[in-house]
């Protein structure tokens, strides 16, 4: 990303981030008006506000664990935010309801502190709720049966997407990971894309790279880029994966015993290297499509390009399933599918909410997963 557009980008992202916060400011005004301790929730409101962009600004600047209390404290408060704007533009329509019952909200300071503090307490208990959600990932399990020629007549691929290792994915989260790889005996195992979050300092200061050595499958395991490997230095993100023995596919296809895996860029790519990926005609035109091909694709954006270019399974992640209802509705606008299977024409999509969480660790209407697909062969 050219410095102009950075530049754009921030002051649009700031310009709503801080005009979300000065809304709840206002909202929240009446505890600032409590004797003794108003003072104090006011300066802890605002320590609150500023903890993730100041906590992401260091982290850039300086990388390693500088700030690494304030940015996973901000990151909650992104959570925070959406659900008390939701709480409070609820309470604004229920305010003149309760009013034709005799109950005075508006008008008695009591009660707008009642008010607002009863809807910080639902705040807390949605974000408990997300949490608990976010750190308890499930192993999905589907089948697909193809018409192609399979190693033993069946292959098991184990698919993950959207780790987000750094700062706040880390190492533990890593290992229940690769732990839960293992159990599922898989042939291939398969990251499509944001296996990092942003900076991958932490990562590196942390060693997780050695976890993914401890991953056992037939096949090997085969990554591909998402936009997250772009923020920043991808080409140092992409050795770090290749130095722990993770295969790399960028616009690049190997076949192994007679399976087709190919590996896109991301969409993201084209601005860090400055030109488009290649096209599916470019990446299909020298590979038997005889065989079983799979097509990592992190986004999944305009499915008919897998289905023209005959592949049999494509893997995506990338939606996160909008990872906070209501968001949902918005990934479910833009994308054919926002989560789960789909089958057009001869090619079987997958697209997963991801296992990993991008800001918040938080997950509300889907759960992080690992995803097992037992892909049969057909007896002709």
């Amino acid at each position: 990303m050219k410095i102009y557009q950075l530049v754009i980008f921030l002051t649009i992202v700031l310009s709503i981030y801080f005009s979300v916060n000065i809304f709840l400011y206002y909202q929240t005004r009446p505890l600032f008006n409590l004797p003794s301790v108003g003072t104090w929730l006011k300066v802890i409101f605002w320590v609150l506000v500023l903890s993730y962009p100041i906590g992401r600004t260091f982290e850039a600047l300086f990388g390693g664990f500088v700030l690494i209390p304030f940015v996973k404290l901000g990151s909650m408060w992104i959570a925070a935010m959406l659900y008390l704007t939701l709480l409070f533009f609820v309470f604004w329509l229920i305010v003149p309801v309760s009013a034709k019952f005799g109950l005075n909200i508006k008008g008695i300071a009591e009660n707008r502190q009642i008010a607002v503090i009863f809807i910080y307490l639902v705040m807390l208990i949605i974000l408990l709720a997300g949490y608990v959600n976010a750190t308890n990932p499930k192993v999905s399990n589907i089948n697909i049966d193809v018409n192609k020629p399979l190693p033993t007549g069946k292959v098991r691929i184990v698919m993950a997407s959207d780790i987000h290792l750094g700062t706040i994915i880390g190492k533990k989260e890593l290992a229940k990971l690769v732990n839960a790889v293992n159990k599922q005996n898989p042939d291939l195992v398969l990251f499509v894309g944001d296996v990092f979050d942003e900076d991958i300092t932490p990562v590196v200061n942390g060693n997780m790279g050695n976890l993914f050595e401890q991953i056992k499958s037939k096949y090997g395991v085969y990554a591909v880029t998402g936009n997250h490997e772009f923020f920043g230095n991808y080409t140092d993100k992409i050795s770090y994966l290749k130095k722990h023995k993770i295969t790399v596919l960028c616009d690049t296809v190997l076949t192994v015993d007679s399976i087709n895996i190919i590996g896109r860029y991301d969409r993201q790519s084209i601005r860090a290297l400055g030109h488009p990926r290649k096209s599916m005609v470019e990446l299909t035109k020298n590979i038997d499509l005889s065989k079983f091909t799979i097509l990592m694709d992190h986004q999944p954006a305009n499915l008919n390009e897998a289905v023209n270019a005959g592949i049999d399974l494509q893997l995506s992640g990338h939606t996160h399933n909008g990872q906070m209802w209501p968001l949902n509705y918005i990934t479910k606008a833009i994308y054919e599918v926002s989560m789960g299977y789909k089958k057009k024409g001869n090619t079987h999509f997958y697209v997963s909410p991801g296992y990993g969480t991008w800001g918040p660790r938080i997950r509300l209407g889907n759960r992080p997963e690992i995803v097992v697909i037992t892909v049969n062969e057909n007896e002709k």
